[in-house]
């Protein structure tokens, strides 16, 4: 149903049972898939591509210009997944020149105030919290929970499974399966209730924490520590995961465990 209230641009394509409240806004380079909700006052501009059974609650505004002054009007796109809960005031931006696309996972909840900036990647079964903001060509991965307030500088890597507390100013990226600190935005152990409600067993649980603990709590490098770990800890995928994604790291990686501030 499309509210006579609402705006909604002749050129979009809009799929079966979707919902259009009142006072939304729809422009006409749009794709929206089948059993969308699109709440009062939502603002989908040109460049979105929304798969199914989203919802995008009041304010939110999808595919919006992005905030860099690098760009320059070239035509780009913000591409969300399916069964994402998009809230309050929520903005994704769309891309630029850079990666051309902005994208969004499936099942993510975004809650209120979160903003995603232009060419970010954002994966699938994601909780980011209210008035969480992510700079440019931020990289997160699944199942990741960012807390509340979290501040993510431009180009930062989150692996899978990890977590922020609340307030977390991140500039380093973050390894899989861990927790960051909100005062240090330093290592604070292993996501362990995270990875246990996901399936994780609890031999794969002490084998992660083994790992993290000679990555994280050794007086080692970081080099020096993904050498050591494996020669101590038996191949595993999540083993490889930490070790691989410190390796890789362009930005450098968050500080390791600190027992003050």
């Amino acid at each position: 149903m499309i509210s006579p209230l609402a705006y909604v641009h002749p050129d979009a394509k809009i799929g079966e049972n979707v919902t259009v409240e009142p006072f939304a806004y729809i422009a006409g380079d749009v794709v929206i898939g089948d059993d969308c909700w699109i709440g009062p006052g939502a603002v989908i501009h040109d460049g979105a591509r929304i798969g199914k059974r989203n919802k995008i609650h009041t304010a939110a505004s999808i595919s919006c210009l992005p905030q860099d002054l690098k760009f320059r009007g070239e035509e780009t796109t913000a591409e969300i997944g399916d069964d994402n809960d998009i809230r309050e005031c929520v903005t994704i931006s769309r891309g630029t020149a850079s990666r051309g696309k902005t994208v969004v996972g499936n099942g993510n909840l975004l809650m209120a105030y979160v903003h995603v900036a232009h060419d970010d990647v954002v994966g699938s079964h994601c909780v980011i919290a209210n008035r969480c903001s992510l700079a440019g060509e931020v990289e997160v991965g699944d199942w990741v929970v960012i807390g509340g307030h979290c501040a993510i500088h431009q180009w930062v890597h989150i692996g899978s499974h990890a977590m922020l507390q609340g307030g977390a100013l991140l500039t380093k990226d973050v390894p899989p399966f861990i927790t960051v600190r909100s005062d240090t935005s330093s290592y604070a152990g292993v996501n362990r209730i995270g990875l246990s409600r996901r399936g994780f067993t609890d031999e794969q649980i002490s084998e992660i924490r083994k790992t993290c603990r000679i990555l994280f709590e050794s007086d080692l490098n970081y080099i020096n520590a993904c050498d050591e770990a494996e020669k101590q800890i038996a191949q595993s995928p999540e083993r490889d995961a930490l070790i691989e994604f410190i390796r890789k790291s362009e930005r450098g990686v968050i500080k390791p465990y600190t027992s003050g501030r």
